[in-house]
């Protein structure tokens, strides 16, 4: 469908902020929205919202608006969110496992597989069902067990030999939080998670505020 002609990627990093309002509306129950009321929840303009949705085919009906479970699966269904994912998290430290347990959580259809890091033990793991090893054996748990996405939460030092790894391995996605730009072939998906660049852009905010 829409995924033959090319989507910008504006237009994706909006789509999962209108999927959770969505599931709040959802959640008070309400059945129906216009791009109007929309717009006024989200902040974006209803021409942008309906311009976006246009691009996957609209999903609205003229004088009704749009039906919110409808558009909610429908909106997970283009992300791909709907299917099943298996996850490494390669680093253990303290960002690897908030990382852990908030996608233990808070995302059901993504599954932590592994944990990877360089220490012999470690400790006080909460997901049972995940194995647990050091990253010497990182490469060949992906290929046995046909991972989908590799959670990089090492230093940053050793963030691109981690990429090499699970890139060689097979990994389909990599998340990245190492605040490197990482050089893997194009056939991989990267999220990059800057935390530094959002810190810094609220810094900046903040003085038109002062």
């Amino acid at each position: 469908m829409a995924k033959e002609k090319q989507i910008s990627k504006a237009v994706i990093k909006r789509l999962p902020r209108y999927r959770r309002y969505l599931w709040e509306l959802q959640k008070k129950g309400v059945e129906k929205i216009s791009s109007k009321d929309l717009s006024k929840l989200i902040g974006y303009t209803a021409s942008q919202i309906r311009q976006d949705l246009n691009n996957f085919g609209g999903f609205g009906q003229q004088g009704y608006g749009y039906s919110v479970d409808y558009l909610y699966e429908e909106i997970g269904n283009i992300l791909g969110i709907n299917k099943r994912y298996k996850m490494v998290i390669v680093g253990y430290g303290r960002l690897g496992q908030a990382m852990a347990s908030y996608i233990d959580k808070n995302e059901q259809n993504f599954h932590i597989a592994g944990i990877f890091d360089v220490k012999q033990s470690i400790q006080n793991v909460e997901f049972q069902d995940a194995v647990i090893s050091t990253c010497g054996t990182l490469a060949s748990f992906i290929e046995k067990e046909k991972v989908d996405i590799a959670v990089v939460c090492v230093p940053p030092e050793k963030a691109q030999l981690v990429a090499d790894t699970v890139s060689s391995a097979g990994i389909k996605g990599i998340w990245n939080f190492t605040a490197v730009d990482l050089d893997i072939p194009e056939t991989i998906a990267v999220e990059n998670v800057h935390m530094s660049d959002s810190l810094h852009a609220l810094a900046y905010y903040m003085q038109d505020m002062e």
